[in-house]
This record gives structure tokens, C-alpha cells and sequence, in this order.
């Protein structure tokens, strides 16, 4: 009779971890996590966090009066810058114009610009009053060009940046009347052709 072979035999100390049945297991429960503390109630007679105190307010009484300061006296005005313009008594208008020609050549708008005479208007005032004076004085008061006027009719002139005068005349007393109104009607530049002495003599003792 044949020998069958003999069936191994397994020592249990050979197997394996024996395998526990899902049910059985325990799952790991998961440590809490921490979350905020709660603040702590404030217990009787446990005062809390200070609060600010409200600003004080002052009383009435308390407030000094204001006192005003001493009167600061206003800084008097300048007056124009003073341009002099050697000429004779025969070449003054011909200066003036050269000083216009200047003024407007450098950017200097004709409505600013004022042209007085002391002795013979000048050939465009002699020109427009033709027309009347109405009409002269209708562009005087437009403002947009240079505007001609003798001694006489300069105290009616209104204001401009600058105004020109020509010493064109030997009447010593219209000068001496026309450079006063002159420098009172120029904003910012006064410009004078004509003889220096007479010139300083008169805008020394009347400016």
C-alpha cells in the first residue's frame, strides 16, 4: 500500500496575526481640539477694565477773554517802477514809440499799454477824435489797445500796467501836471522820454 505523503503540519506559533473581525475593532477617538476660552465672568465686586474719563469742561469763567493784539499799520503800496528815457523836446514821441514797439515785441498785450503827451497829441488821438469823443473814448473803454491821450485828457484815463509818457513840448507846466497823473494811472511801470533834469525835477516834488 502506498505511503501518502504526510500533510505538513502548521504549529500555530507559525501562523500569522490572527485577523480580528471588523466589528471588534475599535476606532481611536480623536482628541479635541481646543477652541477659545470663553471669557471669564466677572465676578461680584470684581471691577472691570477702567473706562476713560470724559474731558474735562472748562467753565465759562474759566476762559480769558480775548484780548486783541495791537494794530499792525497796513504796509503802504508800491508804487510803478520808474523807466527814464533821454530825449529831446522834438524826439520824446519818437522814443515813446520805440519804448511801445519794445513793450509789445517782448509779449506786453496793447490793451495794457497807455501813450500820454505833454505837448501835441499824437497823430492816431488826432485821428480818432475826428470821429467825436464819444467814439474816442469807446475804445479807450474797450481796453484792448494801446490808447493815445494828451496831458489833458489823462486824468480821465483809466488804470493800465503801463503807461508811457512823451515830453514832446516845451510848456513846462503841462509837464509838471501831465508826470503826477501819469505815474497815478500806471500799474506797474511808468516809462518817461524827455529831458532827465525836468523829468527828476517834477516826479521828485510831485511823487
Amino acid at each position: 500500500m502506498p505511503l501518502l505523503p504526510e500533510e505538513p503540519q502548521i504549529h500555530e506559533s507559525a501562523q500569522g496575526p490572527v485577523a480580528t473581525p471588523a466589528s471588534s475593532r475599535v476606532a481611536p477617538t480623536p482628541r479635541p481640539v481646543p477652541g477659545p476660552r470663553p471669557a471669564a465672568p466677572v465676578r461680584p465686586g470684581r471691577p472691570g477694565p477702567p473706562r476713560p474719563a470724559p474731558p474735562a469742561q472748562r467753565a465759562p469763567r474759566d476762559v480769558a477773554p480775548a484780548t486783541p493784539g495791537p494794530a499792525v499799520p497796513a504796509a503802504p503800496a508800491a508804487g510803478p517802477q520808474i523807466q527814464l528815457i533821454p530825449a529831446s523836446a522834438e524826439g520824446a514821441l519818437d522814443a515813446a514809440e520805440e519804448a511801445l514797439d519794445l513793450l509789445l515785441d517782448s509779449g506786453r498785450a496793447p490793451g495794457e499799454v497807455l501813450v500820454l503827451t505833454t505837448g501835441a497829441r499824437h497823430p492816431w488821438a488826432e485821428h480818432e477824435l475826428s470821429f467825436g469823443e464819444a467814439s474816442y473814448w469807446a475804445q479807450h473803454d474797450a481796453g484792448d489797445d494801446v490808447f493815445y491821450a494828451d496831458g489833458a485828457m489823462a486824468a480821465r484815463a483809466a488804470t493800465r500796467p503801463v503807461v508811457i509818457v512823451a515830453v514832446n513840448g516845451d510848456d513846462a507846466a503841462a509837464a509838471a501836471t501831465a508826470l503826477p497823473v501819469a505815474h497815478t494811472r500806471a500799474g506797474a511801470l511808468l516809462i518817461v522820454c524827455g529831458d532827465p533834469q525836468q523829468i527828476n525835477a517834477v516826479l521828485g516834488a510831485g511823487v
